[in-house]
């Protein structure tokens, strides 16, 4: 299975995480991001439309730049962690030969740096698998997954946790 993951990342520097006594410097690679969907996706087949290579889109950006997306798309005028933009919800005709022939399109995630750091100290973990979470969990999104009510969240929560699991990464729901 084939990834064509296109990363924009809207920081020219690497991301300064706060670690106690000094700063230091985080980013995740283009090649890191796409070994990850790569795993994430052989696990998800299942919920995949048939095709022989998959495009997604994944972008880094900040709170003010979330905020902006999140008024417009979702009517919330207030930054949010990740926001997940699906294609397949949108009933495009496709055929045979244009799945053969060039990468369905799954969509666009979209992270922000300022929250996921926040959401990482208050978690007790790192800026990496935050990251790693919250991508994990707009993949899902991408996929058709929801969470409207409670159970539907658990649903979604244990599978973000065995894809974060295959990129050897622990969450602890408890």
């Amino acid at each position: 299975m084939k990834v064509e993951l296109y990363v924009e990342n809207c920081f020219d520097e690497p991301f300064q995480v706060a670690a106690g006594q000094g700063d230091t410097l985080l980013t995740v690679s283009d090649n890191t991001w796409e070994n990850w969907f790569h795993c994430w996706l052989e696990i998800l087949t299942p919920d995949l439309p048939p095709a022989l290579s998959y495009e997604i889109g994944l972008r880094l950006t900040n709170d003010a730049q979330i905020q902006e997306l999140n008024a417009q798309y979702r009517q919330q005028d207030k930054p949010t962690d990740v926001l997940a933009f699906a294609s397949l919800e949108a009933d495009l005709p496709q055929s045979e030969e244009m799945l053969a022939s060039q990468p369905l399109y799954l969509g666009d995630i979209i992270v922000s740096i300022d929250t996921a750091k926040l959401q990482a100290q208050q978690q007790g973990h790192s800026l990496t698998t935050e990251l790693a979470w919250l991508t994990a969990h707009g993949l899902l999104h991408l996929l058709g997954w929801d969470h409207p009510d409670e159970e539907s969240l658990m649903q979604m929560l244990k599978q973000q946790v065995i894809l974060l699991d295959r990129i050897s990464i622990n969450i602890d729901l408890n």
